[in-house]
C-alpha cells in the first residue's frame, strides 16, 4: 500500500517549476566555473605543491643537513642552529625530536631550494602568518621553490600530530 494515495503524479517526473530552473542551472554554472578554476589556479597560483620529490634514507637526509648546518652556522639561538645560506642554494630543514632545524635567516628577494624532510614522524609544516602548508615525511625530500617576498620574522608550526612534544614544535624563519 502507498503512503501517497495519489500515484498518478510521481516527483521525479514532474517539470521543472521556473525557480528550481534557476537554481539547478546556478549549480551547474558553478560547477563548471571550479571545474576552469583548479588547473588554472594550479598553474599560475605563486602557492603549489613540490613538483620535485626524491625517496631519501631518513639517515641520509639527516647527514644533508647536519652538514648544511656545519657549512653555513652563523649562531644558536635556544640551541638550535641559526644559518644564513647564499642565494640560489640548496637549503634544509628538518623535523626531528619535536623541533624543526635549523633556524633559517634568508634574503627578501633572493630564491632558494628549500629541501623537507622529517627523521623520526610525519610532520606538517606551516608557516606562520603566510598561509603555506607542506608535510614532512620520512623517507621523502620535498623541494620548495621559495623567493621571500617580505621582511620579518616567520614561525614554522608543526600541524599534523607528531607525539607528546607536538605542542612545542616551533621553528623559525627570519628574512632581512
Amino acid at each position: 500500500m502507498s503512503i501517497i494515495k495519489n500515484t498518478e503524479r510521481i516527483w521525479w517526473k514532474q517539470p521543472l517549476d521556473r525557480e528550481e530552473k534557476v537554481w539547478v542551472n546556478v549549480a551547474l554554472i558553478w560547477c563548471i566555473l571550479i571545474t576552469i578554476i583548479m588547473p588554472v589556479m594550479h598553474f599560475m597560483g605563486k602557492q603549489n605543491a613540490p613538483w620535485e620529490t626524491y625517496k631519501i634514507k631518513k639517515e641520509r637526509f639527516a647527514e644533508f643537513t647536519d652538514k648544511f648546518i656545519e657549512k653555513y652556522k652563523i649562531g644558536e639561538e635556544g640551541g638550535i642552529a641559526v644559518v644564513q645560506p647564499p642565494p640560489d642554494s640548496d637549503v634544509f630543514l628538518v623535523g626531528r625530536d619535536w623541533k624543526w632545524e635549523p633556524i633559517l635567516k634568508l634574503e627578501k628577494g633572493k630564491t632558494y631550494r628549500v629541501h623537507l624532510s622529517s627523521t623520526d614522524f610525519e610532520h606538517g609544516l606551516s608557516i606562520y602568518p603566510i598561509n603555506m602548508n607542506f608535510m614532512a615525511l620520512p623517507d621523502y625530500d620535498y623541494v620548495l621553490t621559495m623567493t621571500p617576498t617580505e621582511s620579518g620574522t616567520y614561525y614554522i608550526i608543526c600541524n599534523e600530530f607528531c607525539g607528546i612534544g607536538h605542542h612545542q614544535m616551533l621553528g623559525k624563519m627570519i628574512i632581512t
